[in-house]
Order: structure tokens, then C-alpha cells, then sequence
């Protein structure tokens, strides 16, 4: 599997097209300045477009933070690489192994995008419309794929597994991004390890939906 560029902050390029750069730079400043340092002017300035473009394109604050959600998610795909989650006959191995690189590749190279969904998901806490678009784009985009991925592990239980899986990567991300371990970074096998305990706990020597042998990602014993 290729490495991919860091895209680490979020200065945004001057070749992308006016929606991304204004989306961009929001998250931009949501990373460097936080929730009270995005406003339209803010943007306008940091993106170097005339006054009042951002306004043009995203009349409310609402509508900004909804493209910078919309944003966030199009480029957290990239990074996490849902796309890259390994063939059905990987085994466990290879899916701890996927998982544990585009967990580290968010650690070591995106980690202003965490800050900046950080301040997303609390601002949806205090307003419902946003809540509802941040909910619906994180079930297209991360959710739903998670739990096919449980279901096709074995897993009897792939929705209550998926938000196991969530949970512990939410976890070590915010703890290493802005919490205690944040000075300390996993190295990519100790995250390899994490996710062997995790879901070789959860999944044990499951290879179909229902014990049988008969999944579409075989499990070996270990």
C-alpha cells in the first residue's frame, strides 16, 4: 500500500476551486483559531478572495459550517482510507494491518483535521440542523461501510462491534490529538497490536455470520 501525501493543514491550495478553498480555509481556521475565530471575514482574509465572497457562497453560519462538515468528511475518506480496507480473504491480519496505517498516517499527518471535527461535533451538539448533516455523512460515509466490514469479518453482532471499533479509535485519537497522550504517538505496530487484542476479542476464530466457516473474510487461527 502507497503512502499518501500529508495534507496536514490545512492551508488550502490556490488551485482548488472557490467552494473547496472557502471550505478549506474554514477548517483551516476551526484548527488554528477555533469555533470563535470562523466568521466570513476570517475566511475571506486567510483565503485571500475579495470581502464578501464567503458570504456569497455560504450566506449563514450555519451554511459555513455545514460545507466545512461536508468538506471534513470528502477529506477524512481520503485519509482513513475506507476505501483501502483489504481484500476478503486479508484475514485478521491484514485488516489489523490496514486499519492500524490509516490510523497512524491520521495521527502523525492530519492531525488538524481532528482538531478541526473536534469542533464540529461540538458545535452539532448545540445546533440541531448541524447535528442532523454531521449525523447523516458520517452514516454514508464511515458508518454504514464499518458495519458491512463486521458483517463480512463474521461478526454475529456487526453493528454493536462497529461502534466498538468507533469508540476505541475515537478514544486513542482524541487522547493522542488533545488529551494526556498527546505528546505521544503509537507506533504503527503498537496500533497494530491494539487492533489485533480488539477485534480478535470480539471476533475470536469467527470466519462467517454465524460461526459456520462460511464468511466472506476467513479468519485464521492464530
Amino acid at each position: 500500500m502507497t503512502a499518501r501525501p500529508s495534507s496536514a493543514t490545512a492551508r488550502p491550495s490556490p488551485a482548488a476551486n472557490r467552494a473547496e478553498l472557502i471550505a478549506d480555509t474554514a477548517l483551516a481556521l476551526l484548527h488554528e483559531r477555533g469555533m470563535r475565530g470562523l466568521t466570513h471575514r476570517a475566511v475571506d482574509e486567510l483565503a485571500g478572495l475579495p470581502q464578501g465572497s464567503t458570504s456569497n457562497h455560504a450566506r449563514t453560519r450555519q451554511a459555513l459550517l455545514e460545507a466545512a462538515v461536508r468538506r471534513l468528511a470528502e477529506r477524512e475518506a481520503r485519509v482513513l482510507g475506507v476505501d483501502e480496507l483489504p481484500s476478503p480473504d486479508a484475514g485478521l491480519d491484514g485488516l489489523c494491518g490496514t486499519l492500524a496505517l490509516v490510523l497512524h498516517r491520521y495521527l502523525t499527518d492530519h492531525r488538524a483535521l481532528l482538531v478541526a471535527r473536534y469542533e464540529l461535533g461540538l458545535e452539532a451538539t448545540r445546533r440541531p440542523e448541524l447535528r442532523e448533516a454531521y449525523d447523516a455523512i458520517g452514516r454514508q460515509r464511515f458508518r454504514q461501510p464499518l458495519i458491512a466490514l463486521m458483517r463480512a469479518a463474521g461478526s454475529p453482532a456487526p453493528e454493536r462491534h462497529a461502534l466498538s471499533l468507533v469508540a476505541w479509535c475515537e478514544g486513542l485519537m482524541y487522547s493522542c490529538a488533545a488529551g494526556g497522550f498527546h505528546a505521544d504517538v503509537p507506533a504503527l505496530e503498537d496500533l497494530r497490536a491494539g487492533f489485533d487484542e480488539l477485534l480478535t476479542g470480539m471476533l475470536g476464530h469467527r470466519a462467517g455470520p454465524e460461526g459456520t466457516g462460511e464468511g466472506a473474510l476467513r479468519i485464521p487461527p492464530r
